[in-house]
């Protein structure tokens, strides 16, 4: 005669032994709330100085190297007259306590603050990008930088594309960007060329002594697209 046990059976346990995707393994967290703006009186000039800081970044073409390898800060004054005198300016900022957040650091109190309202007062300035230009012919875009941690999230991207779209739509479409051979897949990938010219950029140095050609730097151009 069989007997029937009544002691419930504990069910196996299925065990995953599939390793985690590559994609999965280097997954960036979200990317936090960002807020773009076209204004002037949104920059801080401090907080320009702190981002040039993080990533340095000059707005001179040839800085000053410090020993520790990092580039010279440009003064304040000096960015604030830069800013004043730049035809298109574009700042991107984000909440200070988020922009490092992995999902499973985020606090209750933290995923309160996101709902709070981005203002360009609330937040850190994460992303920057110019344009000069004599508002009839050409323009030249300068400074596009984005904090390390959101690098890759396509905010860069929407910088420049927001500079282009304001300055064409004055009627210019000769843009230029001076850029470095490491900064250059990232604009030929945002729409830019080599010139048609070939053209070299020329620096004067800063001694006033002797005319040089810029190592490294490449003059891309926007395909000129002209409207009838």
């Amino acid at each position: 005669m069989a007997f029937i046990s009544s002691q419930t059976l504990t069910p196996a346990k299925i065990l995953n032994t599939q390793k985690p995707s590559l994609r999965q393994r280097h997954r960036r967290p979200p990317m936090p709330p960002i807020l773009i703006s076209t204004k002037l009186s949104d920059v801080n000039p401090v907080q320009l100085q702190d981002l040039c800081n993080t990533c340095n970044h000059s707005f001179h073409r040839f800085p000053n190297i410090l020993p520790d390898g990092r580039v010279e800060p440009v003064a304040v004054d000096k960015l604030r007259l830069a800013l004043a005198h730049s035809s298109v300016v574009v700042s991107v900022f984000s909440k200070p306590e988020l922009v490092t957040a992995s999902p499973e650091s985020v606090t209750g109190s933290e995923w309160y603050r996101r709902m709070i309202p981005l203002t360009p007062g609330s937040g850190r300035l994460v992303g920057f990008g110019r344009a000069v230009s004599d508002s009839a012919l050409t323009a030249s875009i300068y400074d596009v930088m984005v904090i390390p941690p959101l690098q890759g999230r396509g905010i860069g991207r929407m910088i420049l594309q927001r500079i282009i779209r304001l300055i064409s739509g004055k009627g210019i479409y000769e843009i230029a960007a001076l850029c470095s051979d490491q900064e250059m897949s990232f604009f030929k990938a945002c729409g830019f060329g080599d010139d048609m010219l070939g053209s070299t950029t020329m620096m004067y140095t800063r001694s006033g002594n002797d005319l040089v050609v810029s190592a490294g730097r490449k003059l891309l151009m926007v395909p000129s697209v002209r409207k009838p």
